[in-house]
């Protein structure tokens, strides 16, 4: 399973999003530290959710940390996350 894959799984379980855009940015950090070839290395993260409602933003970052879990997160170089309810 791929990476991409893997990141809308998991987020899918945790939040039941009414909106989830995962998009690999990679190619856009080519030559930049942290790029692999091949991709899967650098992602855009877009989450609606009510399970964000009540929550400040460290706290909502902290929760999509914790749902994609530390073997995903070291896997990966960047990920940005627009999150909301």
């Amino acid at each position: 399973m791929s990476k991409t894959d893997e990141i809308r799984e998991k987020l899918q379980a945790a939040f039941a999003p009414t909106v989830l855009d995962v998009v690999d940015d990679s190619e856009g950090h080519r030559g930049h530290d942290g790029y692999q070839e091949g991709g899967e290395s650098h992602y855009n993260v877009r989450i609606r959710s009510a399970a964000f409602e009540g929550l400040n933003r460290v706290a909502r970052h902290r929760a999509v940390h914790s749902a994609l879990g530390p073997d995903l997160i070291g896997r990966i170089h960047a990920l940005a996350l627009d999150l909301d309810v």
